[in-house]
């Protein structure tokens, strides 16, 4: 009885340490939580920001100029720590060509936001007469959908377009606010699906635990029961105070 209380003393203190499986599974479970809580923040954020795309146009292009200036501060770190090389010049070149673009984003969020939505309206046309062009010349299995794209593309384009410098106000904010909402989704989906996969594995690695410690506990009382069967055995038998009889002493 004494081994099998030792060895439960010894695995419950090992649980209540936070050494055992179900420790590490609910510090998985707290990361996949966080994550979870994070994609909900974003999936909120880019609700808020198809309500109000005017507001998400100046946000991302205010993000947009903070990083281009935070980038370039690092690469003009970067160069002053490499001075003396052949690429020194050039990091100077690139940190300087940084700083300028985040100071006139920031200065001018408007007319980057119209800059940009040109470029991404061409962008959405060149897009679109490839697709279509090499839809038709190549003629391969996806067809259909590579024309439908095309199509598409073409649509988006022209629509940016035609509404341009207008159009503005809302394209960056639309485009900026459906990553956010779909960033914040792919991380919930990763938050719920990691929790559940950790709590089945952080579960069945218990009952293993488990199961082995009652298989020797089992073997332990099975030993201890063949120990007492070959005592049993070994044993002599009761001693008498009568002497052997002789063969031939009970015959007539």
């Amino acid at each position: 009885m004494n081994g099998p209380t030792a060895e439960g003393r010894k695995r419950g203190a090992a649980k209540r340490a936070g050494n055992g499986p179900a420790a590490e599974g609910r510090k998985l479970s707290r990361s996949f939580g966080w994550l979870a809580f994070l994609g909900t923040l974003l999936v909120i954020a880019g609700v808020v920001g198809l309500i109000y795309t005017g507001v998400a146009t100046l946000t991302s292009m205010l993000l947009f100029g903070w990083l281009l200036l935070i980038g370039g501060l690092v690469a003009l770190a970067h160069a002053i720590e490499s001075r003396g090389t052949n690429y020194f010049w050039l990091g100077v070149v690139v940190a300087a060509l940084n700083l300028a673009a985040g100071v006139v984003v920031i200065r001018h969020p408007e007319g980057t936001a119209e800059a940009l939505t040109m470029f991404a309206a061409l962008l959405f046309l060149t897009g679109g007469v490839f697709r279509l062009v090499g839809s038709v010349v190549v003629r391969g299995p996806q067809m259909g959908w590579t024309l439908l794209q095309g199509a598409f593309g073409l649509l988006l384009g022209l629509l940016v377009l035609f509404d341009w410098p207008h159009s503005s106000l809302y394209v960056l904010g639309v485009f900026f606010s459906l990553a956010l909402l779909f960033d914040g989704l792919g991380l919930i989906a990763i938050g719920i699906g990691g929790r559940r996969i950790v709590s089945m594995v952080s579960d069945r690695l218990d009952d293993r635990l488990d199961d082995r410690g009652g298989d020797r506990l089992g073997g332990r009382e099975s030993g201890h029961g063949a120990g007492r069967g070959a005592e049993r055995l070994d044993a002599p038998g009761p001693a008498t105070d009568s002497p052997p009889k002789a063969p031939g002493d009970g015959r007539k």
